[in-house]
């Protein structure tokens, strides 16, 4: 026996010598997902950008772009989501702009929701409009970086930037 051995997960099939081998049976896991995660202790000033998807379990004020956007229980977020799926579990004072947007639990919600889909759970609290999304938000807007455009001395940044040309 190998003191290296790789760690058994229950998919392996195991052979006399002692090798492990993956059971060629299962299908592969291949995630290109990722998961960004800012624990209850973050206090984050500026605005946010990922291409995956980002769980708020601190405090946030700034923009959130993602593909999934959660705001988890105890969190406090002031600014503008924009993602496919939002959850908001904590509290939350802005704009969404998403697909589908679920306010969950004991959520506190200020502010306006572009959506296709809204789901309110019953102890959520929500002060403000709701309204249909036109046009369904689109991944490749989400992972775009910010355009930086100068007109006149003045220097534009964000989405503006490329309406401004």
């Amino acid at each position: 026996m190998s003191y290296f051995t790789p760690a058994k997960t229950g998919r392996e099939k195991t052979t006399g010598t002692g090798d492990v081998r993956p059971n060629e049976t299962s299908a592969p896991r291949i995630s290109t997902d990722s998961v960004s995660t800012l624990g209850p202790g973050i206090v984050i000033t500026g605005n946010i950008i990922c291409e995956g998807s980002t769980q708020i379990f601190g405090r946030v004020t700034g923009d959130i772009q993602a593909a999934q956007i959660v705001i988890g229980d105890g969190a406090r977020v002031e600014g503008n989501l924009t993602a496919l799926e939002v959850a908001i579990h904590g509290a939350f004072k802005g704009t969404v702009r998403g697909n589908n947007v679920r306010l969950k639990g004991a959520a506190t919600v200020e502010g306006e929701i572009f959506s296709k889909s809204l789901a309110v759970e019953e102890n959520v609290q929500f002060e403000g409009v709701s309204r249909k999304l036109e046009k369904p938000i689109d991944t490749s807007a989400i992972a775009q970086t910010p355009t930086v455009k100068t007109v006149g001395g003045t220097t534009t940044t964000g989405p503006t930037a490329a309406a401004a040309a």
